[in-house]
């Protein structure tokens, strides 16, 4: 299933791969690859797979959850797909509580004494996602773990889902979409050597 995500991100264009003009990130760093996985909610195939695939993860990883959240904003369509498919309470986490009324940043359940498992589209070093951790911790949830559509395997957010007693799990990553995008002629063979040193360097 990994791979079958990988190719419909590529196809879709979700991720770019430009080994020769690389991408500036907001960071300033210099990338062969971006990825916005928000476009994936326009193409029912390549949603459904992916809402399938993260719901087969969280029933293996978290057997146990009992609320299923999506991260702002990107991971709450995801999550409401999956909620459904594996009839669970749902609740989304927004990036900041909100600055009038009840000033909630939790939305849609009560989460206190729950086990919950997070969603979101991307793990880079996994900042805002921990996040969006914490502030379901502060609103009384067990936080399960989370799962995510792709991530980068950067060493950075092993250490910071370590540092905060969690673990993460994704339906698709860096190694297995640069070798599905050899394999589907999106990128040369030459290229993916180039794409693997990248992703090496930036994990030192």
């Amino acid at each position: 299933m990994a791979t079958e995500i990988s190719a419909g991100l590529l196809e879709i264009g979700a991720v770019k791969l430009q080994p020769n003009d690389p991408f500036t990130w907001a960071s300033g760093i210099k990338s062969p690859i971006y990825t916005d996985n928000r476009q994936t909610i326009g193409y029912p195939k390549v949603r459904s797979i992916i809402a399938q695939g993260l719901a087969t993860l969280i029933k293996n990883k978290f057997p146990d959850v009992e609320v299923i959240g999506g991260v702002a904003t990107a991971g709450i369509p995801h999550a409401a797909l999956v909620a459904d498919i594996l009839d669970l309470p749902m609740i989304y986490v927004r990036a900041q509580p909100k600055d009038h009324g009840a000033k909630k940043q939790l939305e849609g359940y009560d989460v206190t004494d729950k086990k919950v498992v997070l969603i979101d589209d991307l793990i880079s070093t996994g900042g805002s996602v921990l996040g969006a951790a914490k502030a379901v911790t502060a609103e009384g949830g067990n936080m399960l773990g989370v799962a995510a559509i792709f991530t980068y395997e950067l060493p950075k957010a092993d250490e910071n889902f370590a540092a905060q007693g969690l673990e993460y799990f994704a339906v698709t990553n860096y190694s297995n979409l640069i070798n599905t995008a050899a394999n589907e002629d999106y990128v040369s063979h030459d290229d993916v050597e180039m794409l693997t040193n990248w992703r090496n360097e930036l994990a030192k």
